[in-house]
């Protein structure tokens, strides 16, 4: 796999850059570019942040270790998270996510043998008022069932 952004890529980068009085503020942005664009931050991506953003590997090693966002490993192409603090884990939430790993076999930031199903249980999503709440990769599905969830994976190509 090579490792380069393309160039409107990198002039997405450069605007990133542009908008903070220290360049290296645009690191949060460009590895979220470098996560939708490989999928996960490897040693080697990151690596190249660092050298596109002119920064030691180290600090952005420590960004994105730091942040649960980032993934430090390969995730299923339908990444499932479920909120479990107190307002979900009322509403159903803890049993929405001990079913789904049931249902796949396996556990927290786990993926399935075929890649397709990950899962990840968050401490809180922000929105207690409908809870429970899960993400499908960046979408959002609040008040939701067991059901609902096996049916929202269910369409899922």
């Amino acid at each position: 796999m090579e490792l380069l952004f393309s160039t409107e890529e990198l002039g997405k980068i450069e605007e990133y850059k542009s908008k903070y009085p220290q360049p290296k503020a645009a690191i949060m942005p460009v590895l979220w570019m470098a996560q939708t664009k490989w999928g996960w931050l490897s040693d080697d991506v990151m690596r190249y942040v660092g050298e596109v953003l002119d920064l030691p590997t180290a600090h952005v090693m420590g960004v994105a270790t730091f942040y649960t966002m980032y993934f430090k490993k390969p995730m299923g192409s339908h990444h499932l998270q479920v909120c479990t603090n107190v307002s979900c884990m009322l509403k159903g939430g803890d049993d929405i996510f001990e079913n789904m790993k049931k249902k796949y076999g396996i556990g927290h930031n786990e993926t399935t043998a075929d890649g397709k199903i990950s899962i990840e249980e968050v401490e809180c999503m922000g929105a207690c008022g409908g809870a429970p709440m899960i993400a499908i990769n960046e979408d959002f599905h609040e008040n939701v069932t067991f059901e609902q969830v096996e049916t929202l994976l269910a369409s899922l190509a």
